[in-house]
C-alpha cells in the first residue's frame, strides 16, 4: 500500500490568465501572479474543487518541466518552460525525477522542505486550515488524517501550531430554494455519531495547543444545537455556503449569537476531490501526470491499484498587520492499494 501526498505549491486563481512558473527568493517554484489579491478567488465565481484541480495540474506540469530541464542541464538550477505548452504523455520525464518516495509515501510532486517557511515571525500571522474529510475514507481514521494534514502544513510553513482548524464532514451541505428549506434539509444530513466522535479527538489537539480554535462547516441551526449538546469544546466558527439561498437562516443567526459562534460564508465544494477526478489528475491522459497506469493492460509503466482519496487540506497564512496573504495552498492525501 502506497500513501500519495499531492501538493499545489501556491494555489492560484483559476480566473487569472495562464502564467509561467516562477521562483521565490529561495528558488522554490510558486505558481502565483505578481499581485497579492489575484491569488484570492472572487466570491461566488469559483469553487475550491476547480481551484484545487487547476492548481495541482499546474504544479505537476511545472515540476515535470523544471526537474527535467535541471537534469538535462546537468545542474541544480535548470530553466523553466511556459506551462501553456502542453507536454504530451510520451514527452513526460520519468516519474522518479519529479516525485519523491519516502518510505511508503510518494510525494507528487517532490517538495524541497529546506526552502519552506514564512518570511516573518510566527506572531505576525493568522494561520487558517480547512480540512475536508472525504466520503471514500473510513471515519475511524480521521484523527490520523488530521495529524497527517496538520504536520504537512506546519512543515510547509515552519510553524508549531495553527490558529484555526475548520473541519468539513462528508455528506453535509447547505442548499435549498430558501434559507428556511436549507436549514431544514441540513438537519437530516451527515452522520452525527461519527461527527461527535471525530470532534472529541480534535478537542485533544486543541487542549495540547496545536490548534488555537476549532470550527465546523455546513451546520444549520438544528444540527448545530444537537452537536453542541454532545461536545465539550465549543466550535469558534461555523462556516456555511449560502450560494443558493442567499441568506443565513434567522434561527442559525440567533443560535450562533447566543453561543458566541462566528458565522462565516464560503464557496467551497463539499465533494472536493472525487476518486475519478484524482485518477484523471494522476493518470496517463493528455492532462494527467502519468503517475498511475491506465486501467487497461498497456505497458505505460505507471503505478497500478485502487486509488482511495482520504482528505484535502486548504491552508492560508495571513499577515495581520499588512492585511495580505503570504502563503496559500493545498495538500491532499490518498491511498493506493496495489493490485
Amino acid at each position: 500500500m502506497t500513501r500519495i501526498i499531492l501538493s499545489t505549491g501556491y494555489a492560484v486563481d483559476p480566473s487569472a490568465p495562464a502564467l509561467s512558473p516562477i521562483r521565490d527568493a529561495n528558488g522554490r517554484i510558486r505558481n502565483i501572479v505578481s499581485g497579492g489579491p489575484s491569488i484570492i478567488r472572487k466570491p461566488g465565481t469559483f469553487r475550491s474543487n476547480l481551484e484545487l484541480t487547476n492548481s495541482l495540474r499546474r504544479n505537476f506540469l511545472a515540476a515535470q518541466q523544471d526537474y527535467a530541464a535541471a537534469l538535462q542541464n546537468g545542474n541544480g538550477n535548470g530553466h523553466l518552460v511556459n506551462i501553456e505548452d502542453e507536454i504530451k504523455p510520451n514527452d513526460r520525464p520519468a516519474t522518479d525525477i519529479w516525485t519523491a518516495q519516502e518510505g511508503s509515501t510518494l510525494y507528487v510532486p517532490r517538495i524541497d522542505w529546506s526552502v519552506a517557511g514564512l518570511q516573518e515571525e510566527r506572531p505576525q500571522y493568522e494561520i487558517t486550515v480547512k480540512l475536508f474529510y472525504l466520503p471514500t475514507a473510513p471515519a475511524d481514521a480521521r484523527l490520523k488524517y488530521t495529524k497527517q494534514a496538520l504536520d504537512l502544513v506546519k512543515r510547509e510553513l515552519r510553524v508549531g501550531d495553527i490558529d484555526l482548524l475548520i473541519v468539513s464532514f462528508p455528506g453535509i451541505s447547505f442548499e435549498g430554494d430558501c434559507e428556511w428549506e436549507a436549514d431544514k434539509i441540513n438537519a437530516t444530513m451527515g452522520n452525527e455519531e461519527e461527527e461527535v466522535a471525530t470532534w472529541s479527538a480534535l478537542e485533544d489537539l486543541h487542549r495540547d495547543g496545536q490548534v488555537g480554535r476549532l470550527g465546523i462547516a455546513e451546520f444549520g441551526s438544528v444540527k448545530l444545537r444537537r452537536f453542541l449538546d454532545k461536545i465539550k469544546v465549543r466550535p469558534a466558527v461555523d462556516q456555511i455556503n449560502v450560494k443558493n439561498c442567499c441568506n443565513v437562516p434567522p434561527p442559525l443567526s440567533k443560535l450562533a449569537r447566543d453561543e458566541g459562534i462566528e458565522l462565516l460564508t464560503h464557496n467551497d465544494c463539499t465533494d472536493i476531490l472525487p476518486s475519478g477526478t484524482l485518477r484523471e489528475l494522476l493518470g496517463q491522459g493528455a492532462q494527467g501526470a502519468g503517475v498511475l497506469a491506465d486501467g487497461g493492460s498497456g505497458g505505460d509503466g505507471g503505478l497500478r491499484g485502487d486509488l482511495i482519496p482520504e482528505w484535502v487540506v486548504k491552508y492560508t497564512a495571513f499577515v495581520k498587520d499588512r492585511g495580505v496573504i503570504e502563503d496559500k495552498g493545498y495538500f491532499a492525501g490518498a491511498e493506493l492499494v496495489e493490485a
